[in-house]
């Protein structure tokens, strides 16, 4: 059974090809990682990997209330307890670098949103006080972009003093790296914009800055082609995410993380064979896919060489021991969507184990 085979990723051995996806749960109060966390994703170490929610490199960087940061001492504090309970567990952990760009709102920071082009999203976003209609976001100045790069070389220093395992850079999912990456988000007409080459620029010079502190072997990145999250489009994404993840594979990474994306959410790619297979026709490395597989769908892109690992998001929120669930056959607990985002215990860690249910 290919999801049970193991995996050599850079340095680690994974005991499995089952990754655990990022997954903004909205419970770090003052965006500082606590026990509640630390518990959190300790009980979901049967992983073959763990990438952790976005935490965001900078407070400009935040779009949504309770996300965890990654940018001082406190923070890496926070992140040591996780990383330490996820080590105690047998579990390994990468931390996601996060800027969501235009997709946040002042209530948040007390800013206005940047992005590459003063651009507003039809979006709404959740805030401290309910669901609100995301601002026109500030466009970047060519000056800022530097100070940009430098924060996520600042984040990822502290993953490491953190005890992380490795980084994974956030370029997904309609946040600030995917908006200057997106025809649809990005008009700009400087270094930073226009042909495919310029729109990549970012990503790439944050890729490298990233890479330079961790090794390129423990530096992943994220990619959502055909995604729509956050009102982002493309007017050929195939020509973009394709030179992305060609570029990408200078470095060579840890992997690329794709987003598989359905009908329901945007176009599929499909004369191409969708996003994972985009990618992988590109990117010569690991590739982990991920967007609604179950068992058997993750089994059958495993054995069909599609991709090398398989990211499973919300199954993971309700059962923490996911790959034994897998093993055994057993069924799934269903999920409580009134306790995703927010909140304390209640739908967080206190989804039972097949072993607690033995007892």
């Amino acid at each position: 059974m290919a999801l049970f085979d193991t995996f050599t990723l850079g340095s680690l051995t994974l005991p499995n090809r089952i990754v655990m996806a990022p997954m903004t749960r909205s419970r770090s109060f003052d965006t500082v990682p606590s026990e509640l966390n630390a518990k959190y994703y300790a009980q979901r170490a049967s992983a073959g990997l763990i990438v952790s929610e976005g935490a965001q490199v900078s407070a400009l960087g935040q779009g949504y209330p309770y996300t965890p940061g990654i940018y001082t001492d406190a923070h890496r504090a926070g992140w040591q307890t996780v990383t330490d309970a996820v080590h105690d567990a047998g579990g390994r952990i990468y931390a996601q670098l996060w800027h969501v760009g235009r997709t946040g709102h002042p209530s948040v920071h007390g800013h206005a949103p940047v992005a590459p082009s003063a651009l507003q999203p039809d979006s709404t976003i959740f805030t401290p006080t309910g669901l609100e209609q995301i601002p026109m976001p500030r466009a970047l100045a060519a000056e800022e972009l530097p100070y940009i790069v430098d924060e996520y070389r600042r984040a990822a220093r502290i993953a490491v003093d953190a005890g992380f395992d490795g980084v994974e850079v956030h370029g997904a999912n309609g946040y600030l790296l995917d908006q200057f990456l997106q025809t649809g988000t990005n008009h700009r007409s400087d270094a930073y914009g226009g042909s495919v080459e310029n729109r990549a620029r970012l990503l790439l010079e944050v890729t490298e800055a990233v890479v330079d502190v961790w090794g390129s072997q423990k530096v992943g990145v994220r990619l959502s082609p055909g995604g729509s999250f956050g009102d982002i489009s493309d007017n050929d994404p195939v020509e973009t995410f394709g030179f992305s993840a060609s570029a990408l594979s200078e470095y060579p990474l840890s992997y690329v993380h794709v987003v598989e994306t359905f009908q329901a959410d945007g176009p599929v790619l499909e004369n191409v064979g969708g996003p994972t297979a985009l990618i992988r026709s590109q990117f010569a490395g690991t590739v982990i896919t991920s967007g609604g597989f179950d068992q058997t769908s993750a089994e059958k892109v495993l054995d069909g060489g599609g991709a090398d690992l398989v990211a499973f998001g919300r199954p993971f929120i309700a059962n923490p021991d996911l790959p034994a669930r897998f093993a055994a056959g057993a069924p799934l607990n269903e999920g409580d969507h009134d306790t995703f985002y927010g909140g304390d215990e209640r739908g967080y860690i206190d989804y039972p184990t097949l072993a607690d249910l033995t007892v």
